[in-house]
């Protein structure tokens, strides 16, 4: 059942990275139960359901927060969970009467989890925002893209995924396992700008040692080093290395079938221009799969630069079950993969309030609340 089986969360519906947290939890064997909007669903986008890949092994209750009859339920709920999730700005949850007091009140044990971009507080905290922007604030975004173009959003992957999602987890599951010794609750405070300045630990570093040169695609890891970049092929497509190591890098060169002496020296880098140039050439010779059949075993750190409905296919993805069927949609498997208690995919994303009945009842809330919150419209149940 997953290393998290036993452990309630509840989800306030929300975008960015509390879904995704949600899934990462649910994937690992917690029982989440998103608490959706009545009337609308807030995924941000207009999908089927089953293809709300965040909302798998998910239930889904529709209560209207903004009723003191709704608010009142969400705590009757509240009282048996180990963790809330919220990803409002600052205050709204406080405002609807569900804030940490609130909460914390009716479970002392409770683990509050907010995932936002810029925090509780500070002085952008109440100020909108998306990925790009705290990538943007924290010295990220303007390290990514071409020397010579502007930065390169690098999808949302880093802000809402990276520094948001899997930080607001790893807090909560930390909060957890202190709970369970103290006994009390506490709020975890995630923040996109906090867990992306945390990823940049290293870059920091270098920056601080004079080992990080300003500017876009001067450095080893951002595409400066000729080999640690993309390739252009002769079919138009592109192939990436990443032959840092001198052993691997003169792997590299071998099967470029390159005379090294007639190249820059690997890491003369008032010469990288030069020796970009030659690698560059030297690719546009063959098409991308010729230069994989070429590379095949190698140890020079190459790879084929995939589309996604590639990446699908491919035979190592393929051999590791990287993507599983459910109920018609693929999902990428739950990450990471645990020997003895695995996570697993146990249900299909779920219809809009299509548990509210189910999950009332078996979490204690008397028939009679049920009953008279369905008939107000305080609460929906999908047939």
């Amino acid at each position: 059942m997953g290393p998290l089986s036993g452990l309630k969360v509840i989800e306030l519906a929300a975008l960015g990275p509390v879904p995704f947290c949600g899934m990462l939890l649910g994937d690992m064997g917690a029982d989440v139960v998103r608490v959706d909007r009545v009337g609308a669903a807030d995924i941000g986008i207009e999908i089927d359901p089953k293809f709300d890949l965040r909302s798998r092994n998910k239930r889904s209750v529709t209560i209207d927060l903004k009723r003191p009859d709704g608010r009142d339920a969400l705590l009757l709920l509240v009282e048996k969970a180990d963790v809330l999730l919220e990803g409002f700005r600052p205050g709204v949850a406080e405002r609807l009467g569900v804030g940490p007091k609130d909460c914390l009140v009716r479970r002392p044990q409770l683990v509050y989890g907010r995932g936002t971009g810029w925090g509780q507080d500070g002085p952008l905290a109440d100020v909108a925002g998306h990925d790009i922007n705290y990538i943007a604030l924290t010295g990220a975004l303007d390290m990514i893209g071409p020397a010579d173009g502007p930065p390169v959003p690098p999808l949302n992957l880093i802000g809402d995924y990276g520094g948001g999602a899997l930080y607001l987890a790893f807090g909560v599951v930390c909060g957890v396992l202190e709970a369970r010794n103290s006994g009390r609750g506490q709020v975890v405070d995630a923040a996109m700008v906090d867990g992306v300045t945390s990823l940049l630990t290293m870059f920091h570093a270098l920056r601080q040692a004079g080992r990080l040169r300003p500017g876009r695609g001067r450095n080893v890891l951002d595409g400066g080093a000729p080999y640690y970049r993309p390739y252009g092929t002769k079919d138009g497509r592109f192939v990436a290395v990443g032959a840092i190591e001198p052993k691997f890098y003169r792997e590299l060169i071998e099967k470029l079938e390159l005379d090294p002496a007639t190249l820059p020296p690997q890491n003369e880098e008032a010469r990288w221009p030069e020796l970009a140039a030659r690698l560059a050439e030297r690719f546009l010779t063959r098409t991308r799969d010729e230069w994989v059949a070429r590379f095949v075993g190698s140890d020079a750190c190459f790879s084929p630069v995939l589309s996604l409905d590639e990446a699908s296919l491919h035979p190592h993805n393929a051999a590791r079950d990287s993507l599983v069927e459910l109920d018609g949609a693929a999902h990428p498997a739950p990450a990471p993969r645990l020997s003895r208690t695995p996570g697993g995919l146990r249900s299909r994303p779920p219809r809009l309030g299509e548990h509210t009945v189910e999950v009332m009842r078996e979490w204690g809330v008397a028939e009679e609340r049920v009953a008279e919150g369905l008939k107000s419209g305080v609460f929906t149940n999908a047939a």
